[in-house]
């Protein structure tokens, strides 16, 4: 008779780990469709202006 296996017991998640990974992510920035589309904007505007 074989003797039972032994259960691997996952190792402890480490809590600071996710606090770490959220705090470093910056600010995101403007989609580039809005950006194109300010700018046009800001033309349109200068041009009428003169």
């Amino acid at each position: 008779m074989k003797p039972p296996l032994k259960k691997r017991v996952p190792k402890p998640r480490n809590p600071y780990a996710a606090l770490a990974m959220a705090r470093k992510a910056g600010e995101h920035a403007r989609p580039a469709g809005a950006t194109r589309q300010a700018e046009k904007q800001a033309l349109k505007k200068r041009l009428a202006e003169q």
